[in-house]
């Protein structure tokens, strides 16, 4: 039971820490494209 729940609370760790990682990818994909639109269209 005791190494059940250990490894349910590692899978669940896991499984934020990837979900984090993939939002802070989006985030620096979304702000680059921003900047580069930015710069290169001519306002």
């Amino acid at each position: 039971m005791k190494g059940n729940v250990l490894a349910s609370l590692k899978l669940m760790g896991m499984g934020m820490t990837a979900i984090f990682f993939v939002i802070i990818v989006i985030y620096i994909a979304i702000n680059l494209m921003l900047k580069w639109t930015k710069n290169g269209e001519a306002q």
